[in-house]
């Protein structure tokens, strides 16, 4: 990948004063690929010398609990102690990894936007990044924010820098990123980098285990209820939708990330071009779209719910009822299959 001399040169430029003291944080509902690239970037940093936390909003899935490093990362919404907004305020460059506005921080934006002097470098792969960045790593064509991140380790100090454990944090985030590398943007380099991460001692099978076959019961069965009675097919059998309400999530002992795939699932269906998800929340739905082909939820999200994301990935939110945010999703759907977006 191309990621433009000037901006790796920019970057080294930023690190080249010893023992900065550097922020990194990412979105809202961290996932593999937030929490991977952060701790395989500050692992990378620390390496350089500099002091490096990582802060997260909240919490991430307990599933990526056994990744090494994570104990250190630093949950503002439920940490006492003020650690994070500390650091922030005292940070000189805070790096910003896997989102494109610094509203995507949710209740860790102001806090960010709270330290006027620190420099903000983003590394991401979104679409439609915020302006304010200096160097900017935004590629949207990329699978992962840790393809990113290992391209820039590539081109600054070279592969032999990877150790094992930021090569399992990247790796992480390439596959829960691309679902198990069966989406979009699997390129050649892709596949090169993860023969890197092997080379570097990762074990895939270990890897998958630990992601993938560590949820609860309570998960599983929440997953039956969610297909059986929670998902709606319209469109001809082309678009689907479920729901989840908090007393659902309650019943089933819900815990952070134990929704994670549950939009994909519809997607199996052979005619299935789109689907979607609505997990309710105290103050609002968080609404999560996805889709094959070339149907945009992207777009769906833009144009609907003041949302976005990636072509096949995208999500918003919704301040009405569920049964209100049910009823304009229908509506939209429509109106998008009318203006021939749905194929």
């Amino acid at each position: 990948m191309d990621l433009f001399s000037e901006k790796i040169d920019r970057l080294k430029e930023l690190l080249a004063a010893p023992e900065q003291r550097i922020v990194i944080v990412t979105h809202t509902n961290p996932d593999g690929d937030a929490v991977g690239s952060s701790l395989a970037w500050a692992e990378a940093l620390r390496t350089m010398g500099h002091r490096v936390t990582c802060v997260v909003p909240n919490k991430y899935p307990y599933f990526l609990d056994w990744m090494q490093g994570i104990e250190e990362v630093i949950v503002f919404r439920t940490e006492t102690e003020g650690r994070a907004a500390a650091a922030i305020a005292e940070a000189d460059t805070i790096f910003c990894l896997d989102f494109n506005a610094v509203s995507r921080l949710e209740i860790l934006s102001d806090t960010i936007a709270a330290n006027t002097t620190a420099r903000r470098v983003l590394i991401d792969h979104h679409l439609s990044p915020d302006e304010g960045f200096d160097p900017a790593f935004s590629y949207p064509h990329c699978s992962s924010t840790c393809y990113v991140v290992y391209a820039i380790i590539e081109a600054m100090f070279g592969v032999e820098a990877i150790s094992r454990q930021m090569a399992e944090a990247l790796y992480v985030g390439m596959m829960t990123d691309t679902g198990n590398f069966a989406f979009s943007y699997l390129t050649p380099e892709l596949f090169r980098a993860v023969a890197v991460l092997v080379e570097r001692g990762i074990r895939i099978p270990d890897i998958h285990n630990s992601v993938y076959n560590a949820y609860t019961e309570g998960r599983a069965r929440l997953f039956g209820y969610a297909i059986n009675r929670k998902m709606e097919i319209i469109e001809n059998g082309t678009v689907a939708y479920m729901s989840l309400m908090e007393h659902e999530m309650r019943r089933f002992q819900f815990q952070q990330g134990d929704s994670e795939g549950f939009v994909n699932y519809a997607l199996t269906i052979k005619k299935m071009k789109m689907s979607a998800m609505f997990l309710a929340h105290r103050k609002f739905i968080r609404v999560s779209l996805r889709s094959r082909g070339d149907v945009d939820v992207n777009l769906f999200a833009r144009k609907y719910f003041n949302g976005g994301g990636h072509k096949n990935a995208a999500g918003g939110k919704s301040f009405v009822t569920m049964q209100q945010t049910i009823d304009h999703y229908i509506r939209s759907v429509r109106e998008f299959a009318e203006e021939g977006y749905l194929g």
